[in-house]
């Protein structure tokens, strides 16, 4: 099982070096994460965006970024379609976001032509290297679904489970987290969540072991667990904590970052090809580590078996 992130770029020397097309790709903390990449046999680039700014940049930061890899499109909007464009044509294997908003990067990505579509929901997953777990946290959805219903969430677990499992955590324990760990009418998220665990008990999820409503003390700490007299598979236990909105999420993931100086990655789950996002505002660290992320998703097998309304997998 992987636990830290060091593990990971151990397990990505084994694959071939993959493509990796950067979207409005004249930021800082990108270019290092890409040109590191490079250094480290991980992954080759292509550069989209104003390639003026991205050589400026290169060059006060001492860079050596490639000019004949870069495809010098100034409009942010036409960056985004030209690089997904790129990994649509087989040109590239992963995609990256770079300095652009995630609402517009997003549209491109979901264009139901010209997009990365599979009929499929997608996801984000926050992955984080805990030191107090002394374990990976996959932590969805902070970054694409604003408020998932039901039927979405079954979804979102399954691409966390995915991921889960090329990190080498054969059967993850998924909690439904809330802010409470009772059923309570007046706090629909915790009926999801009750739902989904039943849905699991009687095997709509195959064999995946998923439990809810939990707080997010109880789906962590053995203590709080038993302390609170909350029992079952995955208290105190989880490796995935399935937020009920995407504030939960992204505060989550940035206060790790923020009050705890813990590091993370952050993928997109679902489309035609790895989907490397992060916030503008993460390290060059924190973009490496989710290009490894990437790098490990290329081959991910998709086989796990669910009906539920319109999801089918």
């Amino acid at each position: 099982m992987i636990t830290k992130f060091e593990q990971v770029f151990e397990k990505i020397k084994e694959h071939p070096k993959k493509q990796i097309a950067v979207a409005v790709a004249h930021d800082k903390t990108v270019l290092e994460a890409v040109h590191l990449a490079e250094e480290l046999g991980i992954t080759d680039y292509i550069l989209v965006g104003n390639k003026t700014k991205i050589l400026d940049i290169s060059k006060e930061s001492n860079l050596n970024i490639k000019e004949n890899k870069i495809y010098d499109e100034p409009n942010k909007i036409k960056a985004v379609a030209a690089a997904v464009e790129l990994v649509k044509t087989n040109r590239a294997d992963i995609l990256m976001k770079g300095f652009v908003n995630t609402d517009d990067f997003l549209r491109g990505v979901l264009h139901r032509e010209k997009g990365l579509r599979t009929g499929k929901i997608m996801s984000h997953v926050y992955v984080l290297e805990s030191s107090a777990l002394n374990r990976m946290l996959f932590v969805t959805d902070g970054s694409v679904n604003i408020l998932p219903d039901l039927e979405t969430k079954c979804s979102i677990i399954l691409n966390s489970i995915y991921l889960a499992n090329i990190f080498d955590i054969e059967d993850p324990k998924v909690a439904i987290t809330t802010a409470i760990e009772l059923a309570n009418p007046k706090m629909p998220s915790t009926i999801d969540a009750a739902v989904l665990a039943k849905m699991s008990q009687r095997g709509q999820f195959s064999d995946k072991i998923i439990d809810g409503p939990l707080a997010l003390d109880n789906a962590l700490s053995p203590w709080a667990a038993k302390h609170k007299g909350i029992g079952g598979p995955v208290a105190g236990k989880a490796d995935i904590i399935v937020v009920p909105s995407i504030e939960a999420g992204n505060m989550l993931c940035k206060a790790h970052v923020y009050l705890t100086g813990g590091d993370l990655a952050g993928v997109v789950v679902g489309a035609s090809a790895p989907i490397v996002l992060t916030s503008r505002a993460d390290t060059s660290q924190s973009k490496l580590n989710s290009i490894a992320t990437a790098v490990l998703m290329v081959n991910m097998e998709r086989n796990l078996s669910i009906k539920f309304g319109k999801v089918h997998y």
